[in-house]
């Protein structure tokens, strides 16, 4: 797709009908309480809308209807390729309206149009689509029984799913945990993040245009205690699927224990290590996937290369041209397509970023911040015990530690509590592949950024997930139960039966 002009990207944000309502049972609805909150756009600082601001009263209800949904069978049993046939619709409406869901999710979010018109809102159809196409292509099992018997495992949708999803990528993740939950027949309650609720209300409503059932698909927007609790408490929700940070992550296995045991899958925080040998070829390469891996989606990103092992040998040259390559990543106005850097998501979110900018004592690069804007910056920290080198930022900042060798990189690169991704950049197979083994993270990368695609796991090790894993067939897996059907084809005299 052609980008606009940034003129033209404002001329089609003017023209917006912005969704404001709760999404359940098929219509949008006031919240309980009447109350509402205003979703602000975090570049110029503009209210957008006032958003319903739901509580528990709406949850129940959204479960309520949810759970009438999924019992009646009117899409857990639809057949595999009815099912398939609405979300391919749902896809094909989202590529008709791709240009106005890219403009709502760049003004909710402060992300780039040119983010979300090539990555974000492309990504997301892809998805829906790649999930949709699996749904009557996965096979169930027969175990290998006796002569007398046939035992069958097969695949039943979970239920209801509770899915609470990050700001940073609220279009994706949505999809990325609608595609297989609906594509296992479940029927679900989506928590958007109250920062970034737009783009998940216009979704529904392109859903019920394709076809969806009312009841299978509701959107609750609201606060993490108004909504994300009663959520993870809900006694009537048998799954939760979180995106988000760390601290909240554990919250939902503390819910999980104390309401019916739900299952829970986490996916959250990362400090993710970029380790540059001696040997690395093509550094100026090797700079443009750090400064790709760091700065993109303004580093609010679980999987953003957040932390440079880099040997002492190549140090030097490597940080030269980071920095130039880190000019190419302007900030400015989210809607010009020229801008590779919008404004962080909210307020608060900006202030965090700026309480370790102060932090810091060795800037390379950038370390400038202003009015929700932070410039792509590179600091030296003396060590990984350093504050910046071991907490999640999830802003634009890039910690360089320096190491003499390949053995003292993978320790340090292994000395965290997270371990959702990692980069290793060499010219020696063996140590390439050495290293990605040796590396406790769901995800390693050789001579590239990168999350895999649509096809590979996504999910981490230790504090950076629990559970389970989205993307791929994989993720199917966690929005179903596994049953055993055992079959005796034996008479009552213990003969096998002509």
């Amino acid at each position: 797709m052609d980008l606009l002009t940034q003129d033209e990207y404002k001329s089609i944000a003017a023209g917006l009908n912005l969704p404001t309502g709760a999404f359940i049972d098929g219509a949008f609805r006031p919240a309980v309480s009447g109350e509402t909150f205003a979703t602000v756009n975090p570049a110029t600082g503009d209210k957008l809308a006032d958003i319903a601001c739901c509580g528990a009263a709406d949850v129940d209800f959204a479960v309520e209807k949810a759970r009438e949904a999924f019992d009646d069978g009117r899409w857990s049993k639809l057949h595999p390729s009815e099912r398939k046939d609405v979300l391919i619709r749902l896809a094909k409406l989202m590529t008709r309206n791709a240009r106005e869901l890219a403009v709502m999710e760049s003004l909710d979010s402060g992300k780039t149009i040119y983010d979300c018109e090539t990555v974000d809102v492309p990504e997301t159809i892809h998805c829906l689509k790649w999930h949709a196409e699996a749904i009557d292509k996965i096979y169930d099992q027969v175990a290998p029984a006796s002569d007398d018997h046939i035992a069958m495992v097969v695949r039943e949708p979970i239920g209801v799913v509770g899915l609470v999803l990050p700001w940073n990528f609220p279009l994706l993740m949505l999809a990325w945990k609608i595609g297989p939950a609906l594509a296992a027949g479940c029927s679900v309650v989506v928590k958007p993040a109250a920062e970034t609720t737009l783009t998940a209300l216009r979704m529904a409503e392109l859903a019920m245009e394709a076809g969806l059932p009312r009841g299978v698909l509701n959107i609750v927007p609201g606060g993490g205690a108004d909504v994300g609790e009663p959520i993870g408490r809900h006694m009537d929700i048998d799954m939760v699927s979180f995106t988000g940070s760390t601290v909240t992550g554990k919250r939902f296995l503390t819910y999980s224990a104390e309401s019916n045991a739900k299952e829970v899958v986490l996916e959250m925080g990362g400090k993710n290590p970029a380790i540059v040998m001696d040997d690395a070829e093509n550094l100026d390469r090797v700079a443009a996937h750090v400064v790709n891996g760091a700065f993109w989606n303004m580093g609010e990103n679980c999987s953003a290369s957040s932390r440079l092992i880099v040997h002492k040998d190549v140090k030097a040259e490597l940080l030269d041209r980071i920095a130039h390559h880190a000019k190419q990543w302007n900030i400015g106005d989210p809607l010009d397509p020229e801008t590779r850097m919008g404004a962080l998501v909210s307020e608060g979110h900006y202030n965090k970023v700026c309480g370790y900018l102060d932090q810091v004592e060795n800037v390379v690069i950038g370390g400038k911040a202003d009015k929700g804007f932070v410039e792509a910056t590179v600091v030296e920290v003396p060590g990984n015990d350093a504050v910046l080198a071991r907490e999640e930022i999830f802003g634009p900042v890039l910690s360089v530690i320096e190491v003499s060798g390949f053995d003292e990189a993978i320790k340090i690169a292994n000395d965290t509590d997270y371990g959702l991704c990692a980069s290793i950049f060499t010219a020696n197979a063996k140590r390439a592949i050495r290293g990605a083994r040796a590396i406790r993270a769901g995800t390693v990368t050789v001579n590239s950024f990168g999350e895999g695609d649509i096809t590979t796991p996504f999910g981490g090790y230790k504090q950076s997930g629990f559970g389970g894993r989205d993307n791929s067939i994989h993720a199917h897996d966690q929005y179903t139960q596994l049953k055993t059907i055992w079959i005796d084809l034996a008479d009552d005299a213990g003969e096998a039966v002509d």
